[in-house]
């Protein structure tokens, strides 16, 4: 399993549709459901912040790299329209099963 964590500042009075987006079930999701080496998302709230983390499941490494390559214009459109959710993200990290 190959595992892609992100943290993210969700602006302010932008949380609900941030959670909404970001979800197990919302826009990144039903992109990512495209592949069928997806398997899922994880949306965790800090309980003192706006800040989040997402937690994405693939099978491999490369089987994001390839999805990246197959639905680049949708990824980087859906990217785009994103912004005006966040105040900031950061790349945590990119994990494999031990």
């Amino acid at each position: 399993m190959h595992v892609i964590v992100w943290e993210f500042e969700a602006r302010a009075g932008k949380e609900k549709e941030f959670e909404q987006a970001y979800g197990s079930n919302g826009d990144w999701a039903m992109l990512f459901a495209e592949s069928p080496d997806y398997h899922g998302t994880d949306l965790l709230k800090s309980i003192t912040e706006r800040t989040y983390l997402t937690i994405d499941r693939w099978t491999s490494a490369d089987a994001f790299a390839d999805f990246k390559r197959r639905w680049h214009a949708e990824y980087t459109a859906l990217d785009q329209r994103m912004e005006s959710l966040t105040q900031r993200e950061r790349s945590i990290g990119r994990y494999e099963s031990a």
